[in-house]
């Protein structure tokens, strides 16, 4: 009998999970158990040692940067860090990177081009931070000298979705060979709750907004700025943790595995290409 409902609940799960709007799987997406950057260090890495600082400014302490070692293979690791409860999420400025997080995560991805490493990058942010003083310290050129930069590094560059991926601070981080992305991950030039404000002037239209930026994994593909889709457990990571750990340490090592032997010349002309072809074009 026991055996009988635990198969019915799978199932009434299965239906529900199957049949969520858009605002619905950004909730799992957010939700507060849900595995961070900071997670799949520890988790995925067999060792690492974190790197701090950019050389000019300070340390951002929303990004996380650290050469780490899966098996045999040495990475560079970039990921944005949101932070668990109050305190953590105002020491990591709640993911929302300040320039010098920027410039931090170039200094590293210089050095893995230097030492021919390839390059992690997990993305989890709500956006660059908006403030006056990261305004004042060019935080636009910041994210824009990142991507010029990212574009032609000869080394390759995995990056992940694994949570929010908003607008340019995504961006900053984001230009990759290859781009994966978490089930029930979200990448967007807007949340949707800012497209509902200044498009609706109404921020509680946010699930309409949700419905029209096509922010989700599956919807994702289909215009080819995400390369695959990473599948979490049933309900989302934050249910089965060294799941969606597993899952996501697998396919690092696949995606490397397949560019390892590419030559530099022809990697940065197939990551060029990737972009170019971004999107969906109409004919008059």
């Amino acid at each position: 009998e026991i055996a009988k409902l635990e198969k019915k609940l799978l199932q009434l799960k299965e239906k529900v999970y199957s049949n969520l709007t858009p605002i619905e799987r950004i909730a799992i997406c957010r939700h507060p158990n849900r595995p961070h950057s900071i997670d799949y260090l520890k988790n995925i890495s067999d060792e690492y040692e974190e790197i701090f600082g950019d050389r000019t400014f300070g340390d951002d302490k929303s990004i996380i940067v650290a050469l780490i070692k899966i098996g045999k293979e040495k990475f560079v690791f970039i990921g944005q860090e949101k932070g668990f409860d109050t305190e953590s999420r105002i020491y990591r400025n709640f993911g929302m990177a300040y320039p010098e997080g920027f410039r931090k995560a170039l200094r590293a991805m210089k050095l893995a081009e230097k030492f021919n490493l390839p390059i992690i990058t997990l993305v989890d942010t709500p956006g660059a931070y908006p403030g006056l003083a990261a305004e004042e310290r060019g935080q636009g050129w910041a994210i824009a000298k990142n991507i010029f930069e990212m574009a032609k590094l000869k080394t390759p560059i995995i990056s992940i979705i694994i949570g929010e991926g908003c607008s340019g601070g995504a961006l900053g981080i984001a230009v990759g060979d290859k781009v994966l992305m978490l089930e029930h991950a979200y990448y967007s030039v807007i949340s949707p709750e800012g497209c509902a404000s200044i498009l609706y002037k109404d921020s509680t239209k946010n699930d309409k907004a949700a419905t029209s930026l096509k922010l989700l994994s599956e919807d994702l593909i289909k215009f080819d700025i995400i390369d695959d889709i990473i599948k979490e457990p049933l309900g989302g990571a934050h249910l089965n943790q060294n799941e969606i750990y597993e899952n996501v340490k697998s396919y690092i090592i696949e995606t490397y595995q397949n560019l390892k032997n590419i030559s530099k010349s022809s990697l940065i002309e197939k990551r060029y290409d990737k972009y170019r072809k971004i999107g969906k074009y109409l004919k008059n």
